[in-house]
């Protein structure tokens, strides 16, 4: 008996937990780098990068804004976007634009593109002309 209750309520936690989930990722488009690149063209797509300062200085995509996930403001930085508005988030790798992208669904923004596992490097090599100031 103790088995059957424990994989019950296993079921029921693990079913919460992809319930939890999916309602802040259903904000969150993941793509590959040719898809970003045609998201980010759209009109009224803002483009941001969550690397450092120093990375975003070296080159950047066009039009791109720099709100770093790793500084201490970046969660008052995102509040003062709007949240119904669409966000292109990218930066070096993958890792830090999905980490941005699940931060920003959890504070309620509604359409959020991810360059998931690709990074600028990707950007460039697929066409894209990097910027810096």
């Amino acid at each position: 008996m103790k088995i059957k209750e424990a994989l019950v309520v296993l079921s029921v936690t693990a079913a919460l937990l992809v319930a939890g989930c999916g309602s802040a990722s259903s904000a969150i488009t993941n793509v590959d780098s040719a898809a970003f690149i045609s998201a980010a063209a759209k009109p009224g797509v803002v483009i941001v990068d969550v690397r450092t300062p120093v990375e975003f200085a070296s080159g950047h995509l066009p039009g791109a804004v720099n709100i770093n996930l790793e500084g201490p403001d970046f969660a008052a930085n995102i509040a003062n976007l709007d949240k119904g508005a669409t966000y292109a988030v990218y930066c070096r790798s993958g890792r830090r634009s999905t980490l941005a992208s699940d931060e920003m669904a959890a504070a309620g923004f509604t359409s959020v593109v991810n360059l998931a596992g690709a990074g600028v490097a990707d950007l460039a090599s697929s066409g894209v002309t990097l910027v810096a100031p």
